[in-house]
């Protein structure tokens, strides 16, 4: 490196919070004087924007782009709610799922400059966080549900149904945007989930001095409703809490969902 050695760059990285290669830059930019790249980096804004990697970004939105039956789903994080539903930032947000509906997850790294950008523009810690790409296999449908909050999405779910119609699907979508849940049915819970559950349920149990025969039955009737809490299928319809979501699938099936949540 003419004018300039690696521990110069090293040196300026730890006193600007620069990255590597806008440290390279700047000292090439100024001949290797290291007082004029300290000051040429915070002249472009980068130093400050690397020094927010580190500051929590729980805020953000989830854009959406699909055509056809295919989705994609893209989470930009940000540390305020106010630059969250800023202009800047949610258009970036829409670009970013389009190039992911167009090229896949990986294409993101193509918006590395203008992101960058946008954390100097808007002084936050930005960030790529979940990005999703779905395309409905033969004879599926994908439905969708985004639920908003001052104009930015903060909870995006999209589901790939068998059988079924996109009236259904985005019943389904809304209902797990709602309820949550962690799998589609206890065949899909880990083992060592179930065991750890089942331990503390027995210890729950016995604690409440229930009858020692009586404790497999009702251990069993608390399992069932742990699987309640967190499978989809053993959910009550948040429209109809009398049926579960198998119930109203009739003969239709989920092949998967996803949900994205801001702050999770």
């Amino acid at each position: 490196m003419a004018g300039f050695t690696a521990k110069d760059v090293q040196l300026l990285r730890q006193e600007t919070g620069a990255g590597i290669m806008d440290a390279k830059n700047a000292l090439t930019e100024c001949d290797g004087d290291f007082e004029k790249a300290k000051t040429y980096l915070r002249e472009k804004g980068v130093a400050k924007s690397e020094k927010r990697s580190d500051r929590e970004n729980v805020e953000g939105t989830i854009a959406l782009a699909e055509v056809s039956d295919t989705v994609a789903l893209v989470e930009l994080k940000c540390e305020t709610d106010f630059v969250a539903k800023s202009e800047s930032f949610l258009r970036f947000a829409d670009t970013a799922a389009e190039i992911v509906l167009q090229k896949g997850a990986d294409s993101v790294i193509e918006l590395k400059e203008e992101l960058d950008e946008l954390k100097i523009t808007l002084k936050e810690n930005i960030a790529f966080g979940k990005i999703v790409k779905i395309s409905a296999t033969e004879g599926s449908i994908i439905g969708t549900y985004l639920h908003m909050q001052s104009g930015r999405c903060v909870n995006a779910v999209a589901v790939e149904m068998s059988g079924g119609s996109k009236e259904l699907a985005h019943d389904v979508a809304v209902h797990i945007a709602f309820a949550k849940p962690l799998y589609q049915s206890r065949e899909e819970v880990p083992e060592e989930m179930v065991a750890q559950e089942r331990q503390t349920l027995e210890n729950i149990s016995r604690n409440e001095g229930k009858p020692e025969a009586s404790l497999p039955k009702i251990i069993e009737g608390r399992l069932n409703g742990f699987y309640k809490e967190i499978c989809l299928l053993e959910q009550s319809y948040v429209k109809d809490e009398k049926k579960s979501i198998k119930e109203i699938l009739g003969d239709a099936a989920i092949k998967r969902f996803v949900q994205i949540v801001i702050g999770q």
